[in-house]
């Protein structure tokens, strides 16, 4: 396994973010804020997905040409 990329660090961060603002929201009665914290921990579910992906593509990649190169 690689290092991770932007996206999937970006999608960690916007999780745990999103993760405290639902729970502030929660804590405080804030609908909106707790709305908000769901949103981001889904759009960095997202936005860690596609990292991940693009991760194994480009892995996929370089494990053919090392193969071809061989």
């Amino acid at each position: 396994m690689g290092l991770p990329n932007s996206d999937e660090i970006k999608g960690k961060f916007d999780q745990a973010k999103g993760a405290v603002k639902d729970k502030v929201g929660e804590a405080t009665g804030d609908r909106e804020l707790e709305a908000e914290g769901e949103a981001d921990r889904a759009s960095g579910n997202a936005q860690e997905g596609f990292g991940t992906a693009k991760r194994k593509v480009g892995e996929t990649i370089e494990d053919l040409g090392d193969k071809i190169s061989k």
